[in-house]
């Protein structure tokens, strides 16, 4: 029989790991760098990291920031994508590098963002590479905690004063995303993941397909979950933020999304959002 690991707790980061979230997370914008740097993405179509390996680190322009933000003024839920928007990181690449799989997850991925396979095919697939063991997923969430992104924990803690409600959708696991979640404030009720199934040794067997997370579109489904769950569902005005295309594909059912490249930079994403920010702060 198989069980999810849900009840795992990741330990939070915000003190272990101050010294080194700096070199994870966006931390300054340097206007000359930032353009080559977008200028050059933006032509070759590819993903840019926004942390350089010297202490100057480079961001992308936002979007129509202050609009954003009377946005979020005006939203009654506000969802978030996790992976590179809540925290720094990607959880499926970290746990594959935990487990010495990461180059072969990597290749993959890469075919997977080229549109080769479904979403559901590609975690099927790394998961079958990774296959971690209760006890390897256990030890990777005690020794590489999560590093949330600069300001998110503020803004949520606004968002949460101001009376809206606060859900995190993601592609990646409950096991990885609900210490985050707790580290937040944000109830588990309030959390949208995949779920890794294990057999009673302990060994990986599979992850919950009935998920919507673990399908394309899926997170445009949790949103319409979402939804049905507010007491006026058709009056309510619904955020995505998030990194990726799929977050940007979750409208609708939301009513906006906003662009996040505090951490990285997909030139997709920022082409077709109309509202995209760099830092948190530039919301509240």
């Amino acid at each position: 029989m198989s069980s999810s690991v849900l009840s795992m707790a990741r330990p939070s980061a915000t003190t272990a790991t101050a010294a080194s979230a700096s070199s994870k997370c966006a931390t300054a914008a340097t206007a000359t760098l930032l353009a080559q740097q977008l200028n050059a993405a933006l032509a070759s179509g590819k993903s840019v990291s926004t942390t350089t390996t010297t202490t100057t680190t480079v961001t992308n322009p936002p979007k129509q920031a202050l609009l954003a933000a009377k946005i979020i003024q005006q939203s009654h839920v506000v969802c978030f994508d996790v992976d590179s928007t809540v925290i720094c990181e990607e959880g499926i690449d970290e746990l594959a590098e935990f487990c010495g799989k990461g180059s072969e997850v990597a290749r993959v991925t890469k075919e997977a963002m080229g549109g080769s396979m479904s979403f559901q095919d590609a975690l099927k697939i790394r998961l079958n590479i990774i296959r971690p063991t209760q006890q390897q997923v256990d030890e990777f969430i005690k020794t590489r905690p999560s590093t949330l992104s600069r300001n998110v924990k503020r803004f949520v803690a606004q968002l949460k004063a101001d009376g809206k409600q606060v859900f995190l959708i993601s592609g990646g696991f409950d096991c990885l995303i609900a210490p985050v979640a707790i580290e937040l404030g944000i109830p588990l009720s309030h959390m949208y993941a995949n779920k890794m199934l294990f057999d009673y040794k302990g060994d990986y067997d599979s992850f919950d397909i009935t998920q919507p997370t673990s399908r394309s579109g899926g997170k445009a489904e949790a949103i319409g979950m979402i939804r049905k769950r507010l007491a006026s569902p058709e009056c309510a005005m619904i955020t995505m933020i998030g990194d990726g295309a799929t977050d940007l594909e979750a409208v609708p059912p939301a009513n906006n999304f906003i662009g996040y490249g505090g951490n990285v930079v997909r030139p997709e994403v920022y082409r077709r959002a109309q509202y995209y920010i760099t830092d948190f702060e530039q919301l509240m």
